[in-house]
């Protein structure tokens, strides 16, 4: 695996982990945010990783992997809505029902930590890499 590789990947975990951070976000802003119907209320998201490995042909016809990445399939709604009975709500329907998403608030607390900390691992691989780099550069001087 070369440094460029290394650069590769860690690159586009950072890339998903911001997405990811991203979703948590949007999920805490909407998390008490008060929907006439069910349908209506917003749902929680969610994003989907997927590992992507890159190939190459050698020179006998067969592939080999030359490299990976992290990419976003897709971001899914997770979760659903939950009534409580407000009478008083201007959103009240006709049995007084007003919708929340049913969203755990500690639950997307820990998983915007979790990304959080996978980001900031992605940033001190990087670094590592670069200070690899350096040491080689400066062998490279004393030769």
């Amino acid at each position: 695996m070369s440094l460029t590789d290394i650069f590769q990947i860690s690159g586009s975990a950072m890339t998903a982990q911001t997405v990811r951070l991203n979703t948590v976000a949007s999920n805490l802003a909407n998390a008490e945010s008060p929907a006439s119907s069910e349908s209506a209320a917003y749902k929680a998201r969610s994003p989907v990783f997927a590992s992507v490995y890159h190939q190459s042909q050698t020179g006998e016809g067969q592939r080999e992997i030359a490299g990976a990445s992290v990419a976003v399939a897709d971001v899914v709604t997770t979760g659903g809505a939950v009534s409580r009975y407000e009478p008083h709500n201007p959103l009240a329907d006709q049995n007084g029902n007003v919708w929340y998403p049913d969203i755990n608030v500690v639950e997307q607390m820990a998983d915007m930590t979790s990304a959080s900390r996978n980001f900031e691992t992605d940033v001190d691989v990087l670094n590592n890499v670069k200070s690899m780099q350096q040491s080689l550069l400066k062998l490279g001087e004393n030769v």
